[in-house]
């Protein structure tokens, strides 16, 4: 864990934060999409679907709180 945070530091320090996370966050709306996609239009099964849609919503919602924390503690 302590990697991840200082990695979110040097990001933070690089002054390109809100490019990064909201890059990040655009590959969690695509994974949320294809998700859906691949639960709605293949006949394929629910684990793979399921497992896009939580990557996806967890890209959306932890680089942005990640950030926070390295800002707040480093």
């Amino acid at each position: 864990m302590d990697e991840v945070l200082e990695l979110a530091d040097v990001v933070a320090d690089s002054e390109l934060e809100g490019a990064v996370v909201w890059l990040l966050r655009l590959v969690g709306l695509l994974a949320i999409l294809g998700g859906l996609g691949l639960w709605l239009l293949t006949d394929i099964g629910l684990i793979v679907p399921l497992a896009l849609i939580a990557g996806g919503i967890a890209l959306l919602v932890v680089p942005g709180l990640l950030l926070e924390f390295a800002e707040l503690f480093g």
